[in-house]
């Protein structure tokens, strides 16, 4: 029997599982990766033409919740679009498998599995990562990212613009989900490091006893669970960038730590006393007031000055109301493509809601309200009501009377809810038609 031309990377943290899947799978398929190791995934995949990733979803005693799969899931979905994940997992947590599939993993198989269902499963993989490269066009497509036209936003991506093309550490700072992650992402891909790695280190999610080994790695048997030598994320990040997400999250004691990485350019894994040579992009991120911080002594004044040789600040959407309708366009055209639809669109009278909303969670929030409605609305038609953007407090431009506003917004929403239908908005309300009628014209409503 012929073997099907394929690679295939299987991940698990059992030997007797890899061991297995590889005497299955050999048989059936060119060649096959094995890993005990989730990360040495990166650097697998960085010199082979993987096609389907096998991802284990547990790997470390005591932590069973499969949040270690969805983690590196995300990190390949994100370095390798194109490859096909399937997860694995012994405890059978169907929801959080059904999360990965969200995230963009192809399918998921229970452990022990059945072998003709493995085999079934992978075949059906390798035919997709072929439809896949049969897609990709023969020059790869860069990522479009949403700069808009506000004075504060453009100034900011032109700054990101001439501090790309050095090797300057940059700070960026900003409210919960202005985009730093997708600015510091526009910082690698126009440098000179755009074809290596970008690897993204969420510091407010590590605990204390990871912090070390996360970072910088572990030696052999440099402590319970260290079973083979293995790179830390600033060795993973070699000749690209690194990001450090919500670096203000750092305790004290760890910030030292990191500050001797910054200075010496070397990194040290647990275990070893031999430092190593780093060529790594530092972008750093957080959210909250870090030179505050720095005056309040919670966080190190020589640290800031390592991470801040550019500082920029990305404005809450508030403070650029004009790219908000624009923005929300181009969010449902990537959520659309991302669906494989076409032609969705925001009904006519969306924009001015759009730019009332007060959108306190920035960028994050507005994605995540879009996507929901293209899943729920119909007709490939948005409304209001499908952004769910009618209930909310503005206290920055509530009128004089709180009471007005209250009911302004009841009937607005009731009007919407019934498609202008005024015998059903005022049954709702519990209003005569002649009294809706009236508040109608007081509120000046006639256009909804």
């Amino acid at each position: 029997m012929r073997k099907k031309q394929a690679q295939i990377l299987v991940v698990d943290d059992q030997e007797e599982i890899l061991f297995s899947a590889n005497m299955i799978l050999k048989k059936y398929f060119e060649t096959i990766f094995t890993t005990s190791n989730p990360k040495k995934i990166i650097s697998i995949l960085n010199e082979n033409e993987i096609n389907v990733v096998l991802l284990d979803m547990n790997y470390r005693i005591g932590f069973e919740d499969g949040r270690e799969g969805i983690h590196w899931l995300k990190e390949i979905k994100t370095l390798w679009p194109k490859t096909i994940v399937i997860l694995m997992t012994a405890f059978g947590k169907i929801e959080t498998a059904v999360e990965g599939i969200k995230i963009g993993a192809f399918d998921y198989v229970l452990k022990p599995w059945n072998n003709e269902k493995l085999l079934e499963i992978i075949d059906k993989a390798v035919i997709e990562s072929r439809k896949n490269s049969k897609k990709e066009a023969p020059e790869k497509t860069e990522k479009r990212y949403f700069t808009g036209v506000s004075p504060k936003i453009k100034q900011a991506y032109s700054i990101a613009e001439k501090v790309a093309k050095t090797d300057a550490n940059v700070l960026i700072l900003g409210e919960n989900g202005t985009g730093k992650y997708v600015f510091a992402e526009f910082i690698h891909q126009n440098s000179e490091r755009k074809k290596e790695s970008f690897v993204h280190v969420d510091l407010g999610s590590l605990s204390d006893s990871l912090f070390e080994s996360e970072l910088f790695g572990y030696a052999k048997g440099a402590f319970t669970d260290a079973k083979i030598d293995t790179a830390g994320r600033f060795e993973m990040a070699s000749g690209g960038t690194i990001f450090l997400d919500e670096i203000g999250n750092i305790p004290l004691h760890l910030q030292a730590k990191l500050l001797h990485v910054l200075q010496t350019k070397t990194v040290t894994r647990l275990g070893e006393s031999k430092a190593r040579p780093l060529n790594v992009r530092i972008i750093a991120a957080t959210n909250s007031d870090i030179k505050t911080e720095v005056k309040n002594k919670t966080f190190r004044e020589d640290l800031l000055y390592r991470i801040n040789t550019m500082e920029i600040n990305l404005p809450a959407l508030r403070e650029r109301k004009e790219d908000i309708v624009p923005m929300a366009n181009f969010i449902l055209e990537q959520l659309a493509e991302r669906y494989n639809q076409e032609n969705w669109r925001f009904e006519d009278n969306t924009a001015p809601y759009l730019e009332k909303y007060p959108w306190k969670g920035n960028v994050r929030e507005m994605e995540n309200k879009i996507e929901r409605a293209l899943i729920l609305a119909d007709n490939h038609t948005i409304s209001v009501t499908d952004l769910d953007i009618l209930d909310f407090e503005d206290f920055e431009e509530k009128e004089e009377n709180p009471l007005s506003e209250m009911e302004k917004m009841a009937i607005e929403k009731a009007l919407f809810k019934h498609n202008g239908n005024i015998s059903k908005t005022a049954e709702e309300l519990g209003l005569s038609r002649a009294a809706l009628y009236r508040r109608i014209e007081k509120y000046d409503l006639k256009n909804i």
